[in-house]
């Protein structure tokens, strides 16, 4: 299966970044590479791309695609929440500009070995990094009832969630839930008719409630937005896609404090507690795509991009 995620809002992104023909710049989520190439053709044979990926056939199949490019290139298989720890690997101290796009891609979502999609039947997995041994069988099975209606609420904002997890819980009494047909038919049984005729599948939050606990997504983000800030060079941009309100108000939260991390009452005449903004917000509100690229790519429609350079 050929590995393929179109690039949401390229044009956007490419635009925040300015990227600077001898800059290096980090995609730290890879995937296809679409994001890449195109950063790629703005960067001279001095510029260099880092791409970082937790999936290692994203990896082998962007640096195949990304050879016809003459910059210098370098492929890491981490969690872009480890970007300290890469740099200092490569011994890069600053980046001229990173991207964020935290989207599930395509190949991941359409490759029903992978089990992220409740549309296909396959075994329950959800795992980014295949050498990662935890996945979404051990989640539905072995979390107890309490735990999994808060992980389907907290991470899946599913008003269901408590009868979706009693659900859960009454049919891996008979045997293990194994497969993403499985889990998709309870949700669905758990869920009154009445709410299911409208509003996106049935299964759609459960499911990304679970991804996100398998792969811990969340807390990474946290970490990834603060290291991303720290590792930019003075005027290198941060370009973050999210597609669900949890990870855009975790994006929007870090980077107004960063940008404004004053701490004195608001009746104080001047700032006395010495703390200053190291970023500055290019994107007040999150910039989303235009209905053309919606039409074309309807997984693009919950996109929102924030942008953010370092002062």
């Amino acid at each position: 299966m050929e590995f393929v995620h179109r690039p949401v809002m390229l044009r956007e992104c490419i635009e925040g970044l300015k990227i600077k023909p001898e800059g290096i710049y980090i995609d730290g989520t890879l995937g296809g590479g679409g994001h890449s190439s195109a950063i790629c053709e703005n960067l001279s044979d001095g510029g260099m791309l880092i791409g970082i990926d937790r999936d290692r056939d994203a990896l082998e199949a962007s640096a195949k695609r990304l050879e016809k490019f003459s910059c210098r290139k370098k492929f890491i298989q981490s969690n872009y929440s480890d970007i300290k720890q890469i740099m200092k690997d490569l011994e890069i101290e600053k980046a001229d500009g990173a991207l964020l796009d935290l989207g599930v891609s395509s190949f991941q979502l359409d490759n029903p070995s992978r089990g992220f999609s409740y549309m296909n039947d396959a075994p329950l997995d959800m795992r980014m990094n295949q050498d990662d041994r935890f996945t979404a069988y051990d989640v539905v099975n072995g979390y107890d009832r309490k735990e999994l209606a808060d992980i389907i609420h907290r991470y899946g904002e599913e008003r269901w969630a408590s009868r979706i997890a009693d659900f859960i819980v009454r049919e891996r009494q008979d045997k293990p839930v194994e497969t993403t047909c499985q889990l998709s038919d309870i949700i669905k049984k758990a869920i009154p008719a009445s709410a299911r005729r409208t509003g996106p599948h049935p299964a759609k939050r459960t499911f990304q409630a679970i991804r996100i606990e398998v792969n811990d997504e969340l807390s990474q983000l946290q970490r990834a937005v603060e290291e991303f800030c720290d590792i930019l060079a003075p005027g290198g941009r941060l370009c973050i896609i999210t597609f669900h309100s949890l990870e855009d108000r975790i994006v929007k939260d870090i980077l107004n404090r960063r940008a404004d991390p004053c701490t004195c009452p608001k009746e104080f005449p001047i700032c006395v507690c010495g703390k200053k903004a190291d970023i500055k917000k290019i994107t007040g509100k999150p910039l989303i795509p235009l209905p053309k690229e919606t039409e074309e790519n309807p997984r693009a429609r919950s996109a929102k991009l924030r942008i953010a350079e370092k002062i």
